[in-house]
Parts: structure tokens; sequence; C-alpha cells
């Protein structure tokens, strides 16, 4: 029986209860990835791919410190990898995904074990009715994030864990609107357009009287 499980955002968790989709989803090693570079988006760039080997060397070097094992990859040129990997434009668009996803796992489970993981990574999103592509720091933290699906890990609740459904690293396009002091910078702006429009229908009036 084929299960393809959808990954909720998961409850806080301690360390010896760290929110998981399988302890050791994969029954092999190494565990192989298939890198999509031959049909890609237009605002794809190369150095996107660069940014998935790093992702896979941050998780063969211990990641954020979580899994029960040490996965060990292997890329090879085969859409029967066990995990497979591709870009698209934007995945509120072109999947349906909620505003604000960057990327999107989906691992296919047959008797505890992860057969094969479908990972999905948009290459930018809508700023200000603009379209912004992300930068490397964010593709590297999208990918991070992504294959610890791929590795078991579902999301925690801790902010500073890569594994946060928004990591801050993603929020790097327009780091005075989308970073730590965004809501309130987008607040001051929102405010000074109200007044300003308040004023202006005000001197209307009164040239009008």
């Amino acid at each position: 029986m084929l299960i393809v499980l959808i990954l909720p955002t998961a409850s806080a968790a301690s360390e010896s209860d760290y929110p998981r989709i399988l302890d050791h989803p994969w029954g092999h090693s190494p565990i192989t990835v298939y890198v999509n570079n031959k049909n890609v988006p237009p605002h794809y760039s190369p150095s996107y791919y660069i940014q998935v080997q790093k992702a896979l060397n941050y998780w063969e070097k211990g990641g954020n410190g979580k899994l029960e094992y040490t996965p060990v990859f292997k890329l090879v040129d085969s859409e029967k990898a066990d995990i497979r990997i591709r870009w698209v434009e934007n995945l509120q668009k072109d999947q349906g995904a909620p505003s604000g996803v960057a990327g999107a796992t989906t691992p296919f489970i047959v008797n505890g074990r992860f057969v094969r993981v479908d990972i999905a990574l948009g290459v930018g999103t809508y700023q200000w009715g603009k379209w912004v592509p992300y930068s490397d720091t964010a593709m590297l933290a999208i990918a991070e994030h992504e294959l610890g699906h791929a590795l078991g890990l579902n999301h925690s609740n801790d902010k500073q864990d890569i594994m946060y459904p928004t990591n801050e690293q993603i929020n790097n396009i327009n780091p005075l609107f989308l970073g730590k002091y965004g809501a309130f910078l987008r607040f001051v702006i929102y405010l000074g357009l109200a007044i300003f429009v308040f004023f202006s229908v005000s001197w209307l009036l009164s040239r009008k009287k």
C-alpha cells in the first residue's frame, strides 16, 4: 500500500522527542539524489545547484544534530533516484502552495520506509507586485530545510532550527521589509500613506469650500 504523506506543522518537542516523520526512513546507504537541471524555470540560476550540494554536505556533517543516523548521499543522473529535486518558478502559482512557502517535500512511504521523496524548490516570489528571485543564501536554507524532511525530520517550533517552518534566512530577498522589523516598517509605511491621503483629501475639500 502506497502512502503519500503530507507534512503538517509539528507541535513543540523536547530534545529527546524531536518531531520526526520517521526515525530511520531509509533502509539503505548511500541515498541517491537526482537534481533536475534540464527542465528549469526562466528565473533559475545555475548557482542554485551549488546550494543543493552544500545542503547535502550540511546534513552529511550532522545538520541540526537531530538525526538518529548519519546520511550519505550520492548524486546520480537518473530519475529513479531516492530523492528527486526540481525547481519551479513559483510554488503558489504552479502547485497551489500557501503564501510564503518556498519548498515542498513529498515522501512516498511503504512499510515504514521512504521509497522515494520528491522535492520542489521555488526560485523566487512576488514582492510588492514585482518578481524577485531567491538569493543563494535563501536557496541554501530552503534546500537544507526540505532535505531535512527527506531525511525524516518534521517541523520544529524552535525559530533557530533549520526545520522551523519559516526560516529567517529565506526572508533575505529584501531584509528591510521581510526581516526582523519588516512588519513594523510596513506598518509605518501604511500609516504614512493613510496620513498622506487624509491630508490630501482635506486639502481638496478646503479648496472646494
